[in-house]
């Protein structure tokens, strides 16, 4: 891969309506955007999924930002890879960091799928033509059964609700009342404990695909307790930032189900193995969201492709979040399914009138 050069972009965008959990609300979304374009004039685009406060990591899009510019950057320019597989272990010698990571590698995967003329979702092995979108509600009940009515009605194929000890099965039980056959999870975002057991046994006769992170943010041993003594499958979200983690909470017996954020992981490679690592072992796996620009969810998308996806994954349209989006044509959900994109790499390309009026600052690195 002969590169030319990187261009890395903060973009900042003000969401439809404000994403709450019991750690907070986001109203406005920042992110990294970074292409890497090689000598022949072709461009990868890969998206930087840090918040602007470190509440679901320690990463921000400044700590970020720095990491890329300072570490990662320089490192590509020095060494350089002939394959986006190879991204993992140059950046070995930066600890963590897996969101920055991310962002320049997948810039690189979507790059050599140009290259090669092919889409992503071959270039890693994705065998699905479309794939199905999952989506997130509110955590006010009226709202909320308002908002399961509407995507029932556009064919989302599953629905995530936030939950936590203050009103978790009187929300649950509300939201069963009315729509007794929805394939429904919950996702705790690590607001109990091992002492609300009960409290979580309670929640096994509602039907719940799955449970996920309700203890500690970085714990896999609590888990293991709770998994043993509750029905409903636990998922793990934010305890999986590597693929020990993965194999550790899988010999644990910590988990049934498998989130994957490519950002959170490191990166596409990675992602790719723990998907690959869950299937041996027969755990299902899903795409989680990060309230992402078109390009991190484009790069979702390819994901969600590989066949061991077999949960629908927190990857709806455009319109969910943006009025407009910073691709084109931007993703659309048609009767709760996404169809694969059939162009090189991610199959989308930068609306760059719409990049030029949501970016706040960029910067290029000559190679």
């Amino acid at each position: 891969m002969d590169i030319k050069g990187v261009k890395l972009s903060i973009v900042k965008m003000p969401l439809k309506n404000p994403f709450t959990t019991h750690l907070g609300s986001v109203t406005e979304r920042e992110a990294i955007i970074v292409e890497v374009e090689d000598r022949n004039g072709f461009i990868g685009y890969g998206e930087g999924v840090a918040f602007s406060s470190p509440w679901y990591t320690e990463e921000t899009v400044q700590t970020s930002y720095h990491v890329l510019k300072n570490f990662l950057i320089p490192l590509l320019r020095k060494k350089g890879i002939s394959h986006p597989e190879e991204a993992s272990l140059l950046f070995s010698s930066v600890r963590r960091n897996h969101m920055a990571k991310a962002a320049l590698e997948t810039a690189l995967w979507d790059l050599r799928a140009k290259i090669e003329g092919i889409p992503l979702s071959n270039l890693i092995g994705g065998t699905m033509e479309s794939i199905p979108a999952g989506v997130v509600v509110g955590n006010n009940l009226p709202e909320a059964l308002k908002q399961i009515e509407g995507y029932l009605e556009q064919g989302f194929k599953r629905v995530k609700v936030k939950i936590s000890p203050e009103d978790d099965l009187h929300y649950i039980s509300e939201i069963r009342k009315q729509f007794p056959d929805l394939p429904l999870m919950a996702d705790a975002n690590s607001a109990y404990s091992l002492e609300d057991v009960d409290r979580l046994k309670a929640l096994d006769d509602f039907g719940l695909l799955m449970i996920e992170q309700p203890l500690g943010y970085d714990d896999i041993i609590d888990h293991a307790k709770l998994q043993s003594q509750i029905k409903t499958p636990i998922c793990l979200d934010e305890s999986i930032v590597t693929f020990e983690d993965v194999r550790k909470a899988i010999d644990l017996g910590s988990c049934k189900v498998i989130n994957i954020k490519i950002g959170r992981v490191g990166g596409l490679g990675e992602a790719k193995r723990i998907h690959d690592y869950c299937v041996s072992k027969g755990i299902p796996v899903w795409a989680g969201g990060m309230i992402e620009f078109g390009i991190s969810r484009a790069h979702n998308i390819a994901l969600a492709s590989l066949p061991g996806f077999t949960i629908p994954g927190d990857i709806s349209g455009s319109d969910r979040y943006w009025e407009k989006d910073i691709i084109q044509p931007e993703i659309t959900v048609y009767d709760g399914m996404i169809k694969m994109p059939e162009g090189p790499g991610i199959g989308f390309k930068l609306n760059t009138k719409r990049m030029k009026e949501v970016t706040v600052f960029e910067e290029i690195f000559e190679f």
